[in-house]
Parts: C-alpha cells; sequence; structure tokens
C-alpha cells in the first residue's frame, strides 16, 4: 500500500513537492494536495496522511510525530509571501483578522506583536480575502501565494520573517516534513522503495526553473521574480542556525501562552 504524503500547493513548497508529484518518486506514494497548510497537518492529525508538509507550530501540537532531517521551509531574511498587510502604521494596530490557511504565522504576529511591539490587539480569523479582512480590522495576515499579489501601494506591508530577524538575528521556519511514528513511511521504507525526503528536495531544486514558469502563469507574476523568490527568499534547508531560530520560536510560542510545552523537536532516521 502505498503512503500518503500532503502538502500545500502553495509555490514556496513546491519544489519539495515536485519529486512526489511529477518527479522520480512520484509512483510510491499517494500525493495530496490542499492550498491551506493548516489543512495539511489536520489530515496527518486525523492519520489520513502518513506524512505531511506541516506548519511548525502543529509538530508541538500533534503527539506522535518525527521530524525528517534536512529539509524545511524557512527565510533567512525577507520572506515575501507572509505579510501583515496594515491600514495604520504597525504601533496603532487594535484588531488583526487572522488567515485561516495559517497556523504557524497566525502564532508568529502574535509572538511579533506581542513580545516585540508591546501590542495586546484583538484577534479573529477568517478566509484570505484581503479586503474583507481590512473592512473591520486594522490589519491582516496572509500568507502563501496571495500574499505574493497584495497591491502594496496604499497599505503598509510588514514582512514578518524580516520582523523576527530584525528583532531575533536568526532565520525564521515555516513548515517541515512530519511523519506519523506509526507509518511506513516513519522507516523510510515501503516495500522495497525508499521515501527520500532529502533526494526529494534536492530532485525540485533543480527544477526551480521549471516549477518558477508554471506558477509564472498561474500567478501572473514574472518567471524571473519567482525564481529570485524560491533561491533567494525561501531556503529549504533546515541547518543550525533555522533549528536555533526554531527553539526560539517555540520558547517565544510557549511564554505567549500559544503551545503547552516546548518539547525539542525529535527526528527520524
Amino acid at each position: 500500500m502505498k503512503p500518503y504524503i500532503a502538502a500545500s500547493s502553495y509555490l514556496n513548497t513546491a519544489p519539495l513537492c515536485h519529486s512526489f508529484v511529477r518527479g522520480e518518486q512520484r509512483d510510491i506514494c499517494q500525493f495530496l494536495s490542499d492550498e491551506a497548510p493548516s489543512r495539511c497537518a489536520d489530515l496527518l492529525r486525523q492519520g489520513r496522511a502518513d506524512a505531511a508538509m506541516i506548519p511548525v507550530i502543529e509538530y508541538q501540537r500533534i503527539k506522535g510525530l518525527k521530524v525528517s532531517p534536512g529539509s524545511c521551509v524557512a527565510s533567512k531574511n525577507k520572506v515575501r509571501s507572509v505579510v501583515l498587510a496594515c491600514r495604520v502604521p504597525i504601533g496603532q494596530v487594535r484588531r488583526v483578522s487572522l488567515d485561516t490557511s495559517s497556523r504557524t504565522s497566525q502564532a508568529l504576529v502574535r509572538i511579533v506583536l506581542g513580545q516585540f511591539y508591546g501590542l495586546a490587539p484583538e484577534y479573529h480569523s477568517e478566509p484570505p480575502v484581503l479586503a474583507d479582512m481590512l473592512e473591520t480590522s486594522d490589519a491582516a495576515l496572509i500568507i502563501g501565494d496571495p500574499a505574493m499579489l497584495i497591491d502594496r501601494a496604499s497599505l503598509e506591508v510588514y514582512d514578518l520573517a524580516e520582523e523576527w530577524k530584525n528583532h531575533t538575528g536568526l532565520p525564521f521556519v515555516f513548515a517541515f516534513w512530519a511523519i506519523r511514528a506509526d507509518s511506513p513511511v516513519f522507516s523510510g521504507r515501503v516495500a522495497d522503495r525508499i521515501v527520500d525526503f532529502e533526494a526529494a528536495k534536492r530532485e525540485g531544486l533543480a527544477h526551480v526553473q521549471e516549477i518558477a514558469a508554471e506558477y509564472s502563469e498561474r500567478l501572473g507574476l514574472p518567471r524571473e521574480e519567482l525564481v529570485h523568490y524560491l533561491t533567494e527568499n525561501i531556503s529549504f534547508d533546515l541547518d543550525k542556525d533555522c533549528l536555533e531560530g526554531l527553539r526560539l520560536y517555540y520558547k517565544l510560542a510557549q511564554q505567549s501562552g500559544l503551545i503547552e510545552e516546548a518539547a525539542e523537536v525529535s527526528f527520524a532516521d
């Protein structure tokens, strides 16, 4: 039986998913694609997926998970696709609409506003339609491809990875591959075939030009701009600095009452 692997259809995960969708590993899994990273986490929680690219905050909320080492969706400077769009300067924000697609970024914006700016705005969640969100709020959290399409001329737009880097000096990790401990993927093997997330990353990064061209048509943005996004704004390596940033994020999330504990990440062999 083929394992089920779930991930968002946003551009920022495309290089990590390419191998399972149309590359060398497409025949050894059933790939489940959903626009919202939050729903991919729910598939893993419900046992409907064996592995999923999940918002990192969900690792602390779903028991019995291991993390595939080496791969992630992170940013070491400015990410572009996770933003707080404001009608007022950030220090004047009193009410925030949160993109329902997100969970890691929902927690991040609470940390940024609460811990870094000393604010305590009112929060509520709603679908990521910016005009609707800003009808009743001073600011709106938007993630993924919709964030890259925001008309920034009349808004103050704060890049949340950039805010994190400015205040901590560290990269920010948004998502990684998590695996259910009771799944066949946990051992890395399905029958005599290997599910290899690191090989998938290498294969996807070798097809960045192709991926950017595909999403250029979908989003109406220049291919060169999307190549820059995938190679400069996004980092796909879960390295030492990213792990340090991740640990700090979990610590601040616990301090903010967003998770019960900040458990250390346990990696799959």
